[in-house]
């Protein structure tokens, strides 16, 4: 019974960790990476899709991204769905290819940007903290049902304290990683 109760709080504790990387991989840093653009929404024949399913998206260089649309009249569609983004690139064409040129970022934005990655770990932190109250809870549920006695308890609420921890550290791990990205110049 706690072993599933172990396994489901420690798949719901991954999930954070893995939607706060999807969330880090979003913000840009002074160089270019695929993550930057290939969530981007883009119509595609009425239907908004991400932008890595109508283009293949390349690193040019560490500071250009290459999109080359699959079709040809996807080119101005995905040029705009760049430059309407909240990213701050702007696209410049050449024939087939869009080049996007990634801006160094200036120290204002960079700030803006620690903060918002801060909000996003506690946001995971918050998440892991749930699981495990939910775990807990269903040990005292197990208790009260007399499915277990205290030591039990105690014992598996001590396994789902190391489990958080180490998630929570997993946590620090990547924000500490992704604030040196950022304030390196």
């Amino acid at each position: 019974m706690f072993e599933e109760l172990k396994k489901n709080a420690e798949a719901h504790m991954q999930k954070s960790i893995e939607a706060l990387r999807s969330e880090l991989a979003k913000v840009r840093t002074g160089r270019a990476h695929v993550g930057l653009i290939e969530h981007l929404q883009v119509s595609y024949y009425g239907n908004s899709v991400p932008l890595n399913q109508v283009a293949s998206i390349t690193v040019g260089d560490a500071r250009t991204l290459v999109v080359s649309p699959w079709e040809k009249n996807m080119v101005p569609v995905i040029e705009k769905a760049i430059l309407q983004s909240d990213i701050g690139l702007n696209p410049a064409t050449s024939g087939q290819l869009i080049r996007v040129p990634v801006p160094p970022l200036t120290e204002e934005r960079r700030k803006e940007l620690v903060k918002l990655i801060r909000a996003s770990a506690e946001n995971s932190r918050i998440a892991i903290r749930n699981a495990r109250r939910d775990a807990n809870n269903s040990i005292k549920e197990l208790l009260k049902t007399k499915k277990i006695n205290e030591d039990e308890e105690r014992r598996d609420q001590e396994v789902i304290q190391k489990l958080t921890d180490q998630y929570i550290a997993d946590v620090e791990k990547l924000l500490s990683t992704k604030e040196a990205d950022l304030t390196s110049i």
